[in-house]
């Protein structure tokens, strides 16, 4: 019976704090117990089972497939945003606003931020971040090059100062194209003072945030001529690149895909994004979903943030493949 007393005050004392809500140190008064005892006692309640937390998630979240997600790939998080649907542009937009909560959440202090200029999801998270008001990031980074046709190239540059300037940081451009027109002309490129600056920051970048590529470019990425020609698409095809992130193609196993196009590339190589601490990848809908896939297998991404639509793909292509 003594177990049983026991455990009847540990349930009255849990009862007065979860239900009544009551705190700590007025149950102990009430009691004429300790408060310490008190803090024992709902420690005790819950390794009983008296006390069991249930969170039930909110309407429009979907915390089964985040959860199928991290475990399937090793995500340290994954975030599903509501679509209603599943098509590009709706996606984006959709995605681009979850983004931007989740950067202003969880952005620390002096932070460097490199960033992948060419995506338009990345552009629509950008145009949906509130100023923040006070200094937070250090810097900005550019990390594929950002020169193009000038009618794009204003997107890939605002996207950079903007990011900055709402995040107090300072920009650091990467004045170079993302495609040089041969390996020869891009090491004259990379001997350029200020280009060599900003791509030195690269090894000391605490969070980059990337986009997801299929082998066929974006239209944005496409309108600003950083992209590789027909034949050299076909030839990355033929090598077994299913995807890109900047520009730089893996197969559907997640390893690196190397031609000598890889070295007219201007921008961060994977090997050097799976060194950042923290890599947020931005990527959804029907056409992306085997590079997304891909991408995940290459362990560079920490947090992915997806559409519904896709995760559904995603999971459930994991499970197939598991079975």
């Amino acid at each position: 019976m003594a177990r049983v007393n026991e455990l009847r005050l540990i349930a009255r004392v849990a009862q007065m704090y979860h239900t009544e809500g009551r705190r700590q140190g007025d149950i102990a008064k009430h009691l004429h117990i300790s408060q310490a005892t008190v803090s024992r006692m709902l420690k005790k309640a819950v390794e009983e089972g008296i006390v069991r937390t249930t969170v039930v998630a909110p309407s429009g979240t979907y915390a089964d497939l985040e959860t199928g997600l991290r475990e399937c790939y090793g995500l340290s998080e994954a975030i599903v945003v509501e679509c209603t649907e599943d098509r590009p542009g709706p996606i984006m937009s959709r995605i681009g606003e979850g983004a931007a909560h989740f950067l202003e959440a969880t952005l620390q202090p002096d932070e460097i931020i490199g960033v992948a200029s060419w995506s338009e999801t990345i552009l629509k998270m950008v145009d949906n971040i509130h100023p923040m008001r006070s200094g937070r990031a250090k810097y900005v980074v550019q990390t594929l090059g950002g020169m193009g046709d000038p009618a794009v190239q204003t997107h890939a540059t605002q996207l950079i100062t903007r990011l900055a300037r709402l995040t107090g940081a300072e920009s650091r451009l990467l004045s170079a194209p993302g495609v040089a027109q041969s390996r020869e002309a891009k090491l004259v490129l990379l001997s350029d003072t200020y280009v060599r600056e900003t791509m030195d920051l690269y090894g000391k970048l605490s969070l980059a945030i990337v986009g997801i590529g299929a082998i066929e470019p974006s239209s944005m990425l496409a309108r600003s001529g950083n992209v590789f020609t027909t034949n050299e698409l076909a030839e990355l095809t033929r090598a077994g690149a299913v995807g890109d992130m900047s520009l730089r193609f893996f197969d559907t196993e997640g390893k690196l895909v190397k031609t000598p196009l890889d070295d007219r590339v201007i921008g961060m190589p994977l090997e050097d994004l799976a060194k950042v601490d923290r890599v947020i990848a931005l990527a959804g809908g029907a056409a992306k979903t085997q590079a997304i896939h891909a991408a995940l297998k290459t362990r560079c991404i920490d947090v992915l943030i997806t559409d519904v639509f896709t995760a559904g793909r995603l999971v459930k292509g994991c499970a197939d493949t598991n079975q």
